[in-house]
């Protein structure tokens, strides 16, 4: 589990964590200045990612997505 936080006077102060027992290890890994882990709305979609893919296969036929392997490996096509 990861808690968010900062350093205030020297102490590592948690925001929005639960109370964590009296006497619990603890590891604490300093960020770089200025970088924080991606979040959800920073990771891109898998859209975003394909973008500049789609569209690009030209001249396929039309059944190529159920009967890729028929074209790929020569198996019986299906319909």
């Amino acid at each position: 589990m990861t808690y968010r936080g900062h350093v205030s006077n020297g102490v590592v102060v948690l925001d929005d964590a639960p109370a964590l027992p009296e006497g619990l290890n603890v590891k604490v890994e300093p960020l770089e200045s200025g970088h924080e882990e991606p979040t959800a709305d920073d990771i891109p979609t898998l859209y975003e990612r394909l973008k500049p893919f789609i569209g690009k296969a030209v001249g396929l036929p039309p059944d190529a997505s159920v009967n890729l392997d028929h074209y790929l490996y020569g198996t019986p096509k299906r319909e």
